[in-house]
């Protein structure tokens, strides 16, 4: 039997983007640049990574949990910007600044127009594309997303999991296996 979620946007390396989600659309990537220059935050972190892959890709929302454990998460991180966040606002995640100085953002008027990733992000899409090429492919799914997303314990996507009353290394560990299944044809969405 085949899943009917859509399938699940793509992540792809190239020479401009050298691990960057979706060379097509690049629906996740650019969505959460647009969140993070709306919010005025001068980097792309892991939770604009999670939002806008909650966002846009039925299949990661739904490998989150039942709908009201989704609308859990998603509440949290739309309440970044207006409380529940922000205490991230003076530092750049996974940044490592030296002892007393904290790693500063800059104001909205300061952004980037571009919000490059966070060192925390770059390496969970960096990790996304490895896994799908580890898998045969060059192209990351937003469930490949998902698992590097989670299983960083130290990343704001799994600060705001925890939060949400997830487990994000189960998360992790329930859609790595459900990859491995699908690349096998074992799984509801394999071949």
């Amino acid at each position: 039997m085949h899943s009917s979620a859509p399938p699940t946007r793509p992540c792809r390396a190239s020479a401009d983007h050298p691990a960057a989600p979706g060379a097509g659309p690049a629906a996740v990537l650019s969505g959460a640049r647009r969140r993070a220059l709306r919010g005025g935050d001068r980097h792309t972190d892991t939770a604009h990574l999670l939002h806008s892959l909650l966002e846009s890709d039925d299949r990661a929302r739904a490998a989150v949990g039942d709908p009201a454990r989704a609308a859990r998460v998603l509440g949290y991180l739309v309440q970044r910007s207006i409380g529940y966040g922000l205490h991230w606002q003076h530092t750049v995640e996974g940044a490592h600044p030296r002892p007393g100085h904290a790693a500063r953002r800059g104001g909205g008027s300061h952004a980037s127009a571009s919000a490059p990733l966070s060192p925390s992000a770059a390496g969970a899409v960096a990790a996304a594309v490895a896994r799908a090429r580890r898998r045969g492919g060059e192209e990351a799914t937003g469930l490949d997303l998902l698992v590097c997303l989670a299983a960083d314990p130290t990343c704001r996507a799994v600060e705001v999991l925890r939060r949400a009353g997830t487990d994000p290394a189960a998360l992790a560990g329930r859609v790595a296996s459900r990859l491995v299944m699908c690349h096998r044809g074992d799984g509801p969405d394999g071949p």
